[in-house]
C-alpha cells in the first residue's frame, strides 16, 4: 500500500492520498481546490492512476478539488448517502465497501458535525473527517449538526473500534498528524463525558465563531467545488 498525509496550511485540512502498490490505482480523500495541481503531480510522480477521490462530508472551511479532479483524470466522485448534493456520481451507504484494487475502503456513517458526515476504514486506519479530531470533536453548530448524533457517532461507533486503531482527522490546528483510538480515549478532553448530556453541555458553550466563508464553500462544495 501507498499512503500520503498533505497538509494545507490556509485551511488546517488533511487530505490522503492511498494507493495500491500492485495495481497503481489511487483514491484521494477531502483534497483542498487549490491543491489540485499538486496531487496530480504526485500521483505522477508516483506513477499511480486516480480512480475514486471522497469527500467525508460537505465541507465550511474550504472549497473540494473533488470536481475538479474528476475532469482531470475521469475519477469517479463519493460521498454518504446523505450528502445534499446531486453533483456526486457514487453515494454510498452504512457499511459499504469501497473496492480499490485488493484494498477495501468501509464507509461509516458519523452523523453530528453535520447531517452528512461519513468517517472511513481501511484496515487499521480511520480517517474520520470532521467526527473524531486529534484532542478534540467537530463543532456540531451548523449544517444540520447534532451534539446527540456527535456523541453517538463517536461513543458508539468510532470509540468501539479496537484501541491501536489509528487515527486521521479531515483537519489539525496544532501540527499533529495522527493519534489512535485508545490516545483519544484517554487524553481528548472533549471525550471525558460521562453521558450524552454532558457532550451536548460541553459543545453548547464552545463559543466558536463560524468559518469566514462558510456561504461560499458550501455553496461551491455542492456542486463539487466547479
Amino acid at each position: 500500500m501507498i499512503f500520503k498525509q498533505v497538509f494545507d496550511k490556509e485551511s488546517s485540512t488533511y487530505t490522503y492520498l492511498i494507493a495500491s502498490a500492485e495495481g497503481r490505482e489511487a483514491l484521494i480523500i477531502d483534497p483542498v481546490l487549490e491543491n489540485v495541481e499538486d496531487y496530480i503531480k504526485l500521483l505522477n510522480q508516483l506513477n499511480l492512476k486516480l480512480v475514486k477521490v471522497i469527500d467525508t462530508h460537505i465541507h465550511a472551511d474550504h472549497v473540494t478539488g473533488a470536481g475538479k479532479l474528476r475532469d482531470k483524470t475521469k475519477c469517479a466522485t463519493i460521498m454518504g448517502e446523505h450528502t445534499p448534493t446531486d453533483a456526486v456520481e457514487i453515494k454510498v451507504k452504512d457499511e459499504e465497501i469501497i473496492q480499490l484494487d485488493q484494498l477495501k475502503i468501509k464507509a461509516i456513517y458519523t452523523p453530528g458535525h453535520t447531517s452528512d458526515s461519513f468517517s472511513f476504514l481501511m484496515d487499521n486506519y480511520l480517517f474520520s473527517g470532521d467526527t473524531l479530531l486529534i484532542n478534540g470533536t467537530g463543532r456540531t453548530d451548523f449544517q444540520n449538526g447534532s451534539s446527540t448524533d456527535a456523541y453517538n457517532s463517536i461513543f458508539n461507533r468510532l470509540l468501539k473500534l479496537p484501541d491501536e486503531t489509528l487515527l486521521y482527522p479531515a483537519h489539525d490546528y496544532k501540527g499533529q498528524t495522527v493519534s489512535t483510538i485508545g490516545k483519544e480515549k484517554r487524553s481528548n478532553p472533549r471525550l471525558q463525558v460521562s453521558n450524552v448530556n454532558e457532550y451536548i453541555d460541553l459543545m453548547n458553550n464552545l463559543n466558536l465563531k463560524k468559518p469566514s466563508k462558510i456561504e461560499y464553500n458550501v455553496a461551491n462544495n455542492l456542486k463539487l467545488g466547479i
